[in-house]
């Protein structure tokens, strides 16, 4: 499997707004995400684990489905998907609006991931221990499936070659599924109605900080192939995710504050390094540099 991703990071970025056709989810599963998040990328119990410890807690947010009536569980007066009667959900990398330069366009305010660099188009944790498997997997689950990737709707819509091999790799190691997948990509929370208030939340985009930890906590405090949660791995979990104040997590903020309408042009948008890296984020190489490496 070979990509080329310069000038790209189509599956980092949500680009519907710049989309000539309306463009669908990623979805793991037949349900609807309650959330709007374009390919929010859903991490296991031990990388949300590793971002809480280093102090990224505050940089993951929750995803939760839709369920036909009677098939889930209702909070807020919404049918949740649900594992055994308790809410299912999994948990990704926010996506504030950014502006961005994707598939030769000019600058413009689109949703890409919180580690995406605006300028490079490159990840800040690329090649670091919190790259999920997910992200550097991709797109080998999608093919392994059978399911169209990013990079070919890419190469539809606004040309080039970006899926140079479209042979999966032997070795995949994030893609789980069914019954693997529970307690360790998959999550149940253990008391629904501790959950009031935010289904609401996440339907308008107005997670508080204390609804995201709920959820990360549960999470690291799951247990591997159950629907069992440590309670006290689950409690330092979420206070240790309200206790962040990562750069990731400020330059959310910051982006959320200037940021114009999505899809529209970003000419006075602030400068990338002044809004991340003056906070702390990880510089990226460059392709100049990935191609001396190549």
């Amino acid at each position: 499997m070979r990509v080329d991703c310069e000038g790209c990071a189509g599956c980092c970025i949500d680009w519907r707004p710049v989309a000539p056709v309306p463009l669908d989810h990623e979805r793991r599963g037949p349900r609807a995400p309650l959330d709007d998040t374009y390919n929010l990328v859903p991490l296991t119990r031990d990388e949300i684990r590793d971002f809480v410890e280093a102090g990224l807690g505050d940089v993951l947010t929750p995803r939760l489905w839709e369920a036909p009536p009677g098939e889930g569980v209702e909070i807020d007066g919404v049918e949740v998907a649900a594992i055994a009667g308790k809410p299912a959900f999994f948990v990704g990398m926010r996506k504030p609006p950014k502006p961005v330069a994707p598939f030769g366009l000019e600058r413009t305010w689109l949703r890409a991931c919180a580690f995406l660099d605006p300028e490079t188009l490159q990840c800040r944790i690329h090649d670091t221990e919190f790259y999920p498997d997910e992200c550097a997997e991709y797109p080998g689950h999608n093919l392994v499936l059978g399911k169209e990737t990013e990079c070919e709707r890419v190469e539809r819509h606004h040309g080039g070659e970006r899926l140079l091999d479209d042979t999966p790799p032997e070795d995949l190691h994030g893609l789980l599924l069914g019954p693997h997948a529970l307690g360790a990509k998959v999550f149940v929370h253990p008391e629904p109605e501790r959950l009031a208030g935010t289904i609401e939340h996440l339907k308008t985009r107005d997670l508080t900080p204390e609804d995201r930890a709920e959820f990360v906590g549960v999470a690291v405090g799951s247990h591997p192939g159950s629907t069992e949660v440590d309670d006290d791995r689950a409690s330092r979990a979420r206070a240790k995710t309200l206790e962040s104040e990562s750069w990731a997590g400020e330059a959310v903020a910051a982006w959320d504050a200037v940021a114009g309408h999505l899809g529209s042009a970003a000419d006075d948008a602030p400068d990338p390094d002044e809004v991340e890296v003056a906070r702390g984020a990880p510089e990226t190489p460059g392709w100049d540099a990935v191609r001396g490496d190549d």
